[in-house]
Order: structure tokens, then C-alpha cells, then sequence
């Protein structure tokens, strides 16, 4: 391993850091600890800045900064370094889409999460990322996102994987040029803006905070589409045994899966 070049530690949450129970296992806690008195560690995740900031706080990670949504949002303690919202009509046209189907539409905003009802979806995602949900009919956040000139950071469609198949089948034929929409799942949908991806938003950071560090000094984790470019672009990218084949394929090194501390032991490998 070329670890004489690496400055700075990067990873993916879900898939990636988590074990089986979406927790930081013993393992990954003790070697993060271990590398924090030497290198930053920054989280990069679709997960919104609250859920991040919990494992922050175990990692022993907090003065540095976090990045949320996929690298719509930057934020370095209470400082907003970069946001980027996703073109409000395209909220509009999802209403529209969503319509006489049981696909469920959560929208964030910062660490606002609104839901439209507290069902299966919104449970299971609570459930996921310790976070909980503002309760609110699509149709009223619409109204008053609208009223506040804001829109969402990122948006979650979640429900049956032949209507998800067809919403994301109809976003890429309709909206490919303004957003950047992928499945994490057969039943989910995770869109952002077109602009942003965790490689961008990492090479903004490095530039902002790290000015004396490249992407060539960063080594970074992840398994799902939404790390490849980050995987491409860093100085070593690893990708943990569950990773997406497509992800492992462009991975510098495989690790063990998430479910078998994949990243505390590559980073055991780390002095």
C-alpha cells in the first residue's frame, strides 16, 4: 500500500462502515481512534448531516468536517461550506409522477426530513439512520418549501420495485440533465443534483480545508454506485467485499465486506 502518500481517511456509511446491525462495530471504532490522533477522517454519505453526526461523535471525529447528501451539502462544524439543491419543479414533476402509485417520497433539506405519512418506508429509514422524520402531506411541504425559496438537498423514493422501475426509468429519460438519480436498492430511488457527486464534493473540501492535500492523498471506502467516482479519483480506493460488482471492478483493493469490519481491516494496515 502506498500509505506514505495517504493524509486524509474517507468513507461511505451505509454498506461500507456499518456491520449487520448499522452500527460501528468494536473493530472499526478502535482503529478509527487509533488513525484519528494522525490523519482526518471525513464521512461521505447520502445520509443527511444529523444521522452523520451521531457516528461522528463515536468516531471521535467532530472537528472535522462532513460531508451529506451525496456532496450537496458541506459542513464543517456549524459552517455551511457548500450546499447545492436539487431544481424545485423537479419536486413538482415527482408529485405529479407519484400520483395513483404507492411510492413514498421523502424529502431533505439541511437536517430537515419530511416524510408524508409514518409508514413502512419512513419506519425502516428511522430505523436505518437513527433519525426521525417530520410528518407532513407532500402537497403542504410543496407550499411551503415554495413560500421559504428553498428546495431539497436530496430526495428518497422508496416503494415497490416495479413502480420504483418505471419512476427511474422516466427520471432518466425526463430529467437526466438536471439531476443524478441511482437505485441503492431495487425499491429505492436516491436523486441529487446533477452537479454534485462525493468526488466533487471531496475535491471542494480539500481545496477549501486541505489546501495542501490532493485527491491523490485521500484514501476512501464505499460499495454502492454513488462511490465510484470517488473510488476513481482518490489516491487508493478501496471497495468492500458486498460492494456492487461494477464498484469493485474500478476499485483500487477489495477488503473484507461491512459485515466483516472490511474497513478496520484495511486500515489495520495503516501505521
Amino acid at each position: 500500500m502506498k500509505q506514505h502518500n495517504i493524509k486524509l481517511i474517507c468513507s461511505d456509511i451505509d454498506g461500507t462502515l456499518l456491520d449487520k446491525n448499522r452500527s460501528l462495530s468494536n473493530k472499526t471504532l478502535e482503529e478509527m481512534h487509533r488513525l484519528g490522533r494522525r490523519y482526518p477522517i471525513v464521512l461521505i454519505s447520502s445520509r443527511m448531516p444529523k444521522s452523520l453526526r451521531q457516528l461522528q461523535a463515536q468516531l471521535k471525529s467532530t472537528q472535522h468536517p462532513l460531508v451529506a447528501y451525496n456532496g450537496s451539502l458541506i459542513i464543517d462544524g456549524e459552517t455551511i461550506l457548500f450546499s447545492q439543491e436539487i431544481p424545485f419543479d423537479l419536486i413538482e414533476s415527482l408529485q405529479s409522477y407519484i400520483e395513483n402509485t404507492s411510492i413514498h417520497l421523502s424529502l431533505y433539506h439541511k437536517d430537515e426530513w419530511i416524510a408524508p405519512a409514518d409508514d413502512y418506508w419512513a419506519k425502516r429509514e428511522a430505523n436505518n439512520t437513527r433519525v426521525k422524520p417530520a410528518i407532513q402531506e407532500l402537497a403542504k411541504t410543496i407550499k411551503d418549501w415554495k413560500e421559504r425559496s428553498i428546495s431539497a438537498h436530496k430526495i428518497m423514493c422508496m416503494g415497490d420495485a416495479k413502480e420504483i422501475e418505471l419512476l427511474y426509468n422516466r427520471l432518466k429519460e425526463f430529467h437526466a440533465h438536471e439531476i443524478n438519480a441511482y437505485r441503492s436498492k431495487d425499491t429505492y430511488i436516491e436523486i441529487s443534483h446533477i452537479q454534485q457527486d462525493k468526488a466533487s464534493a471531496l475535491a471542494f473540501l480539500l481545496n477549501k480545508k486541505y489546501p495542501s492535500l490532493s485527491m491523490q492523498n485521500v484514501i476512501a471506502f464505499g460499495d454502492n454506485y454513488n462511490d465510484k467516482t470517488l473510488l476513481e479519483q482518490v489516491g487508493i480506493g478501496v471497495a468492500v467485499a458486498n460492494a456492487k460488482p461494477e464498484i469493485v471492478a474500478i476499485a483500487n483493493s477489495v477488503s473484507f465486506s461491512n459485515t466483516e469490519d472490511g474497513v478496520a481491516h484495511y486500515l489495520a494496515k495503516l501505521s
